[in-house]
């Protein structure tokens, strides 16, 4: 079985780009740095790469009002290769993270949880009382990003 799957630990270096495709379906793009340090004959070295991911629908909504630029964040997800054609017709790809799961890091910060209300969902968001924001069993599972945008679709 082939699996791929990531999960990264950075620092978000802009604020999620919220938007809408022409169905008003919420998509967000976010860019965060990981720092690799190391030591390299006993002198500290330190690295950085940057990465670039999408979320969708209410986890895209989530995350541009929870996190802003230079949050810590785990991201765990798909890597995805995307081609396109300029307009001079050159050919560019690019692999970017089909963000599963997003959430801030609690390793030098601290978070506050809200649970979102969501359609049909009968504990009306803010999670009073019993259970501690876990899912439902009766709740709907995840959507998957949606692949097969139309020709008045593009996600951006």
């Amino acid at each position: 079985m082939v699996a791929n799957s990531v999960t990264l630990i950075g620092n978000l270096v802009e604020d999620p780009e919220l938007r809408f495709t022409p169905s008003g379906v919420a998509m967000a793009k976010v860019r965060f740095a990981v720092n690799r340090r190391y030591q390299r004959g006993g002198e500290w070295e330190e690295e950085t790469s940057f990465f670039g991911g999408t979320l969708w629908r209410d986890h895209a909504e989530n995350a541009a009002e929870s996190l802003q630029k230079g949050a810590r964040v785990i991201v765990t997800g798909r890597l995805e290769q995307r081609t396109w054609e300029t307009q001079d017709g050159d050919k560019r790809s690019v692999v970017e993270i089909a963000i599963d799961e997003m959430g801030p890091s609690l390793r030098w910060a601290t978070a506050s949880v809200t649970r979102s209300p969501r359609a049909g969902d009968s504990f009306g968001g803010g999670g009073g009382g019993g259970g501690g924001g876990g899912t439902p069993s009766h709740a709907p599972g995840p959507v998957a990003p949606k692949t097969d945008y139309g020709p008045d679709e593009a996600p951006f």
